[in-house]
């Protein structure tokens, strides 16, 4: 099944959180915090001015990003978990060093 958002939404894959900490120790299920971070999957074409001009997405399909802890709705497409936020949730783009060094 194809997904394709509407307006300025955007769907997102949660990028998967460290199993370990930095010295070693095994973060177990129950104490993991869902991660914050995540990769733009697809995007709506964006929002619309009064006027009717169309004002264009900041992110694309393929942009590591970072939003609020409480962004988006939870859906499950294809049996792979998502969210679905509008853009406006998201805080901002990490490049690719930053991204490397976050993981």
């Amino acid at each position: 099944m194809t997904f394709k958002p509407l307006h300025d939404r955007v769907l997102v894959r949660r990028v998967q959180s460290e199993e370990k900490t930095k010295g070693g120790l095994i973060i177990p299920d129950t104490a993991k915090e869902k991660p914050a971070e995540g990769e733009v999957v697809a995007c709506g074409p964006g929002a619309r001015k009064d006027s009717g001009e169309l004002i264009e997405m900041a992110v694309k399909a393929g942009d590591r990003i970072l939003f609020g802890k409480w962004s988006g709705t939870e859906v499950t497409i294809d049996g792979e978990e998502l969210l679905i936020m509008k853009e406006s949730d998201i805080l901002g783009i990490m490049d690719a060093v930053a991204a490397a060094k976050a993981a």
